[in-house]
């Protein structure tokens, strides 16, 4: 039996009434007239029993064991709805309800899933054979005992446990594919992390939603050593009163989110470990961990570790670490992510693909046992940045970040990104993908995004430069009216987090002499 299917049926055995996931959501009281919270739960019994359910449904009316879509935010049935993928032989695709429409519709054309599974209600087209399953159904079949799954049809260790889709250059989002032994292996690692995580006990921060792939680091660390998830949804991440409210009663051991997200909370001086009295360590990925942000953490909270990780979705999650104590953060400015785990190999080469010494800054590339197995049904993205490498007689998968860095003492030490990809507030983005959808809009004939660094070479915001075309503008309008205009329509093709916080507005595009968009001119109008 799959290990992560067989970890969960031997949970749900051993504490069976005890909690395996808790959704924190945001509820707002007539008579009070302020934010509260509600919670939702669900046992280890019920995670056990309810995907069995619904597995035993999808072997009956899925032909293949194709992908299908996940769908909806932080309900406790996304949980049920991953397990059941799993324990039907199917992979999962999560996608998050802040997804727009036509992002959504790329994926399901690039998947063609013969079923989506919609915890909430999306405003999406089918496509034909498709069938749904309401958030009602999928409520329904869970607790319809007359669904049984079969035993052998679970997902293989060679299979495909998930895809996230990730931004893509071109425009069009492209799928990861993370095996069942990248993921069995990378949590096998990953339970040691920050002095270890005991079995049966802690409390995970579920902040990152389920299409964003640090979730995958609490989901599977809780479920794989007994915890209990505790998600916050996006509605009580917004309120700092009510996200401070549920921190102090939700008692969290294994802080994991995004560095970006903890600045936030360090905005205010509750922050500390008298709000949260039990934490054990933070496990920071996604982006730049600052001395200046460790620095405050360790003042707030001076009882818990902090750990800082690197690692690209084509990895799964991360593949290095490091503890940020005060030593190290006295002799390191930036921070290093640590060195790579067992099964994994880190190189910097230059472009000719030569390795290079200690110190010198180049291309990080990464060589192991958790390294994805593609991109779905994408062979031309796979061939550019996948191959296979051989170290003491085993073949293993590599993969070129894309990612500038370079080794010192032992340490990797991340600088950015080489090409157009940067990561903002912990979400990787292709600049490239922002460009090709603003040009989509309808005002808009050409466009340039520039990222906005802070002192930490850390990405902060964006800015677009645009030509707009004159037909169809109303001349009253003003430049605010216009980039309010703009931003609207960009959000029905992307993300809200990677529409640009500010739009200038030029008469041409500067080129350099070779016919390239001269992006230092752009930049130099930054200043």
């Amino acid at each position: 039996m799959n290990e992560i299917i067989h970890k969960v049926k031997q949970y749900a055995k051993k504490k069976s009434g005890s909690i395996a996931y808790t959704v924190y959501d945001e509820m707002k009281t007539d008579e009070l007239l302020e934010s509260d919270y509600t919670i939702d739960s669900l046992t280890w019994e019920e995670l056990d029993k309810y995907s069995d359910r619904l597995a035993g449904y999808k072997s009956i009316y899925t032909k293949s064991r194709e992908p299908l879509i996940v769908y909806g935010h932080k309900s406790k049935y996304m949980i049920v709805c991953f397990m059941a993928c799993a324990k039907s032989g199917h992979t999962y695709i999560p996608v998050d309800v802040s997804i727009p429409i036509s992002r959504m519709e790329d994926i399901i054309d690039s998947v063609k899933p013969e079923m989506i599974l919609a915890t909430e209600d999306g405003n999406f087209p089918l496509p034909m054979n498709c069938k749904y399953l309401s958030p009602k159904s999928i409520e329904s079949i869970s607790h319809d005992e007359q669904y049984k799954v079969a035993e052998g049809i679970s997902v293989k260790l060679k299979d495909t446990f998930y895809i996230i889709f990730t931004s893509g250059s071109t425009g069009k989002p492209k799928g990861v594919q993370i095996s069942t032994e990248c993921l069995t292996n990378y949590i096998n690692w990953a339970k040691n992390m920050g002095g270890g995580i005991s079995q049966h006990t802690y409390r995970f921060l579920n902040q990152a939603p389920f299409s964003f792939d640090l979730s995958v680091m609490d989901i599977y660390l809780s479920l794989y050593t007994g915890g209990t998830i505790c998600a916050i949804t996006k509605n009580v991440q917004k309120s700092l009163k009510l996200l401070y409210k549920v921190l102090s009663e939700i008692d969290i051991n294994i802080w994991v989110s995004t560095p970006s997200f903890a600045d936030v909370c360090l905005s205010d001086r509750c922050f500390n470990n008298t709000l949260l009295k039990h934490l054990k360590s933070f496990l920071f990925c996604g982006e730049i961990l600052t001395n200046r942000t460790a620095m405050k953490l360790h003042e707030n909270f001076s009882e818990s570790i902090i750990v800082n990780t690197y690692g690209p979705t084509e990895s799964t999650v991360c593949v290095t670490q490091i503890v940020i104590d005060e030593e190290i953060l006295n002799a390191y400015s930036p921070l290093p992510v640590g060195v790579a785990k067992p099964g994994t190999w880190i190189f910097i080469v230059d472009k000719d693909g030569n390795h290079l010494p200690e110190g010198e800054q180049g291309e990080i590339v990464i060589v192991g046992d958790t390294v994805s197995i593609g991109y779905y049904k994408n062979e031309e993205q796979t061939k550019k940045v996948f191959s296979r490498y051989t170290i003491d007689g085993k073949e293993y998968r590599l993969y070129h970040t894309g990612d500038k860095g370079y080794l010192k003492d032992g340490q990797l030490f991340y600088c950015g990104r080489i090409d157009f990809q940067i990561k903002l507030h912990g979400y990787r983005i292709e600049i490239e993908d922002i460009e090709n959808n603003l040009v989509r809009v309808s005002c808009v004939q050409k466009a340039v995004v520039l990222p906005n660094f802070d002192n930490s070479n850390r990405v902060k915001s964006l800015t677009a430069y645009l030509v707009y075309k004159k037909d169809g503008i109303e001349e009253e309008s003003s430049d605010f009216q216009l980039s309010q205009k703009i931003k609207s329509e960009l959000k029905q093709f992307v993300p809200e987090y990677m529409v640009p916080k500010k739009i200038k507005f030029v008469d041409s595009i500067p080129m350099t002499m070779n016919g390239k968009v001269d992006r230092k001119a752009l930049e130099g109008n930054q200043k």
